[in-house]
């Protein structure tokens, strides 16, 4: 009887800690496994050590600007040992804050890997749980392309526990890991070249914001190739060649990947077969249940929207669904991935909830697009010559504000606050009735009037 679970949940993420406790709450007896670390990649190689590491590439940059307003400032190399240790300090705490919040709720921790075997059973270090639900949350892993030579590359996880920081570095990709990763080695004092085989990176961002960043990176010394691909990776020595498709090469001390990632799902799944997708994303119902029943799946495992907060909503609705009040569950979609804000924490860094330009352009007939470039207050006192870029998308039948953008300081701290307004629906006329605070960026999306009106072509 100490296997027999009403819910046993693979994967010790956001959406799996979530589910697996919100479901005891609700009075379900619940088995949760994980065979590597609690809180899954978003708090242990991914959101929360990589914007610590953006924070720490930020100084060098603080320094310059401390001494436009007056103080004697000065910034070394940074100590790579000690800011990697303390990083280190805080994901272990927060580990244990995971596994508390874990014990706290009743649920039986199971450290291992899980395997579905039939559609009650899971295995797990030789012993078998039987549950009424089974939840795979077990997240993604990073994808690395088949080339000669990629052995010697690292992937964007790997930075998390780099021994050393190198010198010189390339960084391939052109996906907000990518152009996050070449922003934080270029803080941090390594000569970087970013490699992307389209015209521009940060494809399904806004085109405006696209430019501004790559502008702004190229400016900060980050070295852009566009429309190149590696096609090979040769170890020499102490450092690498990396042979470009331009018939190029580049000599540095350390080649990551940054491709994207692809669902965990490798000796997931035995003797049972649950639908997938060519990349291997489970395929689910609008209530998150698979092909086979009692099998569900949340988070980036079903390649939905790839964002910790997203995981976590899938979690806490199916929780719900599955050990709820049942007269309030509707057939309705579960989770709403309309109008959902990010971020990129690139320099500058990115945040965006709506449509782009294009996409507004091929929803609507015709709209109205405002922008506004301009050099912070901040920067005022020197020479630095950072700009923000600020743009709003407007329906013009409906008078909605259908896209809101940003590059600039602050943008996810701004942006998550306007997500409210354009989640509700604001017009236009709300931007423009309410007053600015001042003198902030953030009063910049209020303050807009002069407006580009474009028709579908």
């Amino acid at each position: 009887m100490d296997n027999n679970f009403d819910l046993v949940v693979i994967g010790a993420g956001s959406g799996g800690v979530r589910a697996a406790r919100i479901a005891a709450t609700l009075g379900a007896r619940v088995a949760i496994i994980e065979g590597r670390f609690f809180g899954g990649t978003c708090v242990n190689v991914g959101c929360v050590p990589k914007k610590m590491f953006a924070y720490a590439s930020e100084f060098t940059a603080m320094a310059e600007l401390a001494e436009n307003y007056g103080f004697t400032a000065q910034v070394g190399a940074v100590n790579w040992p000690q800011l990697r240790g303390n990083k280190d300090k805080e994901i272990s705490r927060l580990n244990g804050i995971y596994e508390q919040l874990l014990d706290g709720a009743g649920v039986s921790i199971f450290r291992g890997y899980g395997q579905v075997t039939a559609n009650n059973t899971v295995t797990v270090n030789d012993q078998s749980l039987v549950a009424k639900h089974i939840i795979v949350a077990t997240g993604g892993q990073p994808f690395m392309p088949d080339i000669p030579g990629a052995e010697h590359a690292l992937l964007s996880d790997d930075l998390f526990v780099l021994p050393v920081l190198p010198k010189t570095a390339v960084v391939v990709g052109g996906g907000y890991i990518a152009c996050e990763f070449a922003s934080i080695l270029n803080g941090l004092g390594v000569q970087v070249e970013q490699v992307y085989r389209g015209e521009l990176f940060l494809r399904g961002f806004d085109d405006d914001i696209r430019q501004h960043v790559a502008t702004s990176m190229a400016a900060d010394g980050v070295a852009l190739r566009f429309n190149t691909d590696v096609t090979a990776i040769e170890k020499d020595g102490s450092g690498k060649t990396i042979r470009l498709s331009d018939n190029s090469a580049i000599r540095v001390d350390e080649v990551f990947y940054a491709t994207g990632r692809v669902p965990k799902v490798s000796n997931l799944f035995s003797g049972v077969d649950v639908a997938t997708k060519a990349n291997g994303a489970i395929m689910v119902n609008d209530q998150f249940e698979t092909n086979v029943p009692g099998v569900y799946a949340i988070g980036d495992v079903i390649d939905r929207v790839q964002l910790t907060p997203v995981a976590l909503a899938e979690g806490m609705w199916l929780a719900n669904h599955l050990f709820g009040d049942a007269s309030a569950q509707t057939s309705a979609q579960s989770v709403d991935y309309a109008n959902i804000p990010t971020a990129v924490f690139s320099h500058p860094n990115i945040a965006t909830i709506g449509l782009s330009q294009t996409e507004a352009l091929d929803k609507h007939s015709v709209i109205r697009v405002y922008r506004s470039t301009f050099r912070p207050l901040r920067y005022t006192l020197g020479d630095i010559q950072q700009r923000t870029m600020m743009k709003l998308i407007v329906d013009d039948a409906s008078d909605r504000v259908v896209g809101l953008h940003m590059a600039g300081e602050e943008a996810a701290e701004i942006v998550q606050g306007f997500a409210v307004a354009v989640r509700m629906g604001a017009t236009k006329a709300d931007f423009d009735r309410t007053i600015g605070i001042h003198p902030t960026s953030a009063e910049e999306f209020v303050t807009l009037r002069q407006g580009e009106t474009i028709r579908k072509e």
